[in-house]
């Protein structure tokens, strides 16, 4: 008997609320509405426009239970580190976004009194100046908060009125012991942050609440809410084809997440001088990656593109004119610091390019030509170092996520690794947060292996093979 379940499924450039349907080889989704969602200006910095994107959520949630009544529960899943701080019971302010400058001084102030190493023995992440508790450091609420939730959860409790965290996301935090996956309240009331705002935490599988009553009216339809990989990495690796135990992985939207499934972590100084991170995945797996800045670049370059134009521009169109392009393209650091806000792309990947010493492509087929190898060539070197630092000798790269719709990247990637890129699936987030709820509702099998190998018989991915010329790492 076929079961279905909601997913909410919040990225940094858009959110959706999708019907997933699942039995022995069915793996279904329907999506049901798809919202934008991105950073807006205040006067005190860059946000989120948190009640639009939970007036989303909600028409959403009701637009699925009236296609399919017999819906049983919703996860959810989102980006990682941002949160929102309540009092009793309200949001104090908007939530921050992860790219707002705040967190700069924050960086400083965490360093100086827990120096980076530390950080690293304690909570396994690479650093990332937006991690949370460089955020929590600057934010003047916090002394006025009773409680800190991160998007997944707030969501969740607005829906409930359940206050949990649930682990994967928690990982992201810089608050989590990576050797006890408990809350490092020591290290927290060390920086100033009162470590009674952290709230329980849960497990992907666990039942959060039912709906409120008022929600209840709202959908039309009284469900559980159950946690997920909250994640959207966390739920997006759920639902990787892994073909091999030495296969990595690439979940590439706006971001490129790089790296290997582990069982045990790699706390050595060169996975630290390296930026490997340890995220928690889900049954107690570690997501050891790397962040690389993925399709933010070409999205943005678009954008101030048609912002020239005053008009859409046809990606498909673009990447093909740019797949045409031959010779040798100017390669660029896709991490470099200056390509992280928003605002004016293309002059700015020019000037990285010119500060390096290299051309700027002239054309914008060829400049997005060097925006995609740039990332394929960032994708391939951590990849690498994945292997390397683990002690894996990688055979496969899956790729999931929009990215894999990508057939330059893919491609790409696989010239400048060496390595086969099997592309897909594309809703890998979705599909991992529908295959833990239904796995909590006894609809699907018990492992994470049972779960991958649903996906590989109905999902096939796309195979690219190295050709031509393999690239060296720079």
């Amino acid at each position: 008997m076929t079961r279905a379940v909601a997913a909410v499924d919040l990225g940094a450039t858009s959110g959706r609320v999708v019907i997933g349907r699942i039995d022995d080889d069915t793996l279904d989704l329907e999506l049901v509405t798809r919202f934008p969602n991105g950073p807006i200006e205040r006067e005190d910095g860059l946000h989120w426009d948190f009640d639009a994107l939970y007036a989303h959520i909600l028409d959403g949630l009701a637009e699925a239970v009236r296609r399919e009544p017999s819906i049983e529960s919703i996860g959810i899943d989102s980006w990682a580190v941002d949160y929102g701080l309540l009092r009793e019971g309200e949001l104090l302010a908007e939530p921050f976004h992860y790219r707002d400058e705040r967190s700069e001084r924050g960086v400083a102030e965490v360093h100086a009194i827990a120096p980076f190493p530390e950080l690293y023995r304690r909570n396994g992440l690479q650093f990332l100046p937006f991690n949370t508790l460089y955020q929590y450091r600057v934010d003047p609420a916090l002394a006025n908060a009773e409680s800190s939730l991160l998007i997944p959860d707030l969501v969740a409790y607005l829906l409930t009125g359940a206050r949990v965290a649930e682990r994967t996301n928690a990982s992201t935090t810089g608050l989590l012991s990576v050797e006890s996956s408990e809350w490092d309240r020591e290290l927290a009331e060390r920086l100033g942050i009162p470590s009674g705002i952290l709230p329980s935490l849960v497990d992907p599988g666990t039942v959060i609440g039912r709906l409120r009553p008022e929600i209840v009216e709202r959908i039309g339809r009284d469900l559980p809410v159950i946690a997920v990989g909250s994640h959207d990495t966390a739920s997006a690796v759920v639902a990787v084809p892994l073909s091999t135990p030495d296969s990595a992985y690439i979940s590439c939207g706006t971001w490129g997440l790089v790296g290997v499934e582990l069982t045990e972590p790699v706390l050595t100084d060169a996975a630290r001088e390296a930026n490997f991170t340890h995220e928690l995945g889900v049954d107690g797996r570690f997501r050891f990656l790397h962040n690389v800045t993925g399709l933010w670049l070409l999205s943005e370059t678009v954008r101030a593109w048609e912002a020239e134009d005053g008009a859409p521009i046809d990606l498909p169109e673009l990447l093909d004119a740019a797949a045409a392009v031959t010779g040798d393209v100017p390669l660029f650091d896709a991490n470099d610091p200056s390509l992280s806000a928003p605002g004016d792309m293309p002059a700015r990947i020019a000037g990285v390019l010119a500060a390096a010493g290299s051309p700027v492509p002239d054309g914008r087929a060829a400049f997005a030509r060097a925006i995609v190898e740039s990332i394929a060539q960032a994708f391939a070197d951590a990849v690498r170092t994945a292997g390397d630092l683990s002690g894996r000798a990688i055979d496969a790269i899956h790729l999931v996520g929009g990215g894999s719709l990508n057939r330059l990247l893919c491609q790409a990637t696989a010239d400048r690794s060496g390595i086969p890129v099997l592309a897909g699936p594309v809703e890998a987030t979705a599909l991992g947060n529908v295959l833990v709820q239904a796995r909590a509702l006894g609809a699907a099998p018990a492992t994470l292996e049972e779960l991958r190998a649903l996906v590989a018989r109905t999902h096939s991915p796309v195979r690219y093979d190295p050709v031509g010329t393999v690239f060296p790492a720079r």
